[in-house]
């Protein structure tokens, strides 16, 4: 059969293979665009988990972005355009390291008890 002729029911053009770079494209994973200023605890609940799931996923496969987060996750998510409230506190829980979890508290001022608002948690489900 020449060149010319094709039996080919859907004619496909001819591509060049898709080129995979060595190194990860890290600014494609952002956790919010633009800046984002929660006010309250509704808020919070309503809108932060979305971003700190995307934090969460982003320290599996963003090893600095991890160490940031594990430090300091209020002042990287500061770094990343998102506030809390000053009367809110993130922490970055790792008991296991297959299943990190990350708490948000609130605490009044002229309180000693902090209150968990939410916690975000990864959780793999088999189905049948």
């Amino acid at each position: 059969m020449s060149k010319s002729q094709s039996t080919a029911v859907v004619p496909v053009a001819k591509q060049v293979p898709a080129i995979r770079s060595e190194a990860p494209n890290i600014a494609a994973f952002t956790l919010h665009d633009g800046e984002r200023h929660f006010k309250d605890r509704e808020e919070v609940r309503q809108f932060l988990p979305e971003i700190l799931g995307r934090a969460l996923a982003r320290t599996w496969i963003d090893k600095e972005f991890q160490i940031q987060f594990d430090k300091d996750p209020c002042g990287t998510l500061e770094a990343h355009g998102v506030f809390v409230p000053e009367t809110m506190t993130i922490e970055f829980q790792r008991k296991t390291a297959d299943r990190p979890r990350i708490v948000v508290y609130e605490q009044q001022p002229n309180s000693k008890f902090k209150m968990r608002v939410l916690y975000l948690q990864l959780v793999m489900m088999a189905g049948r």
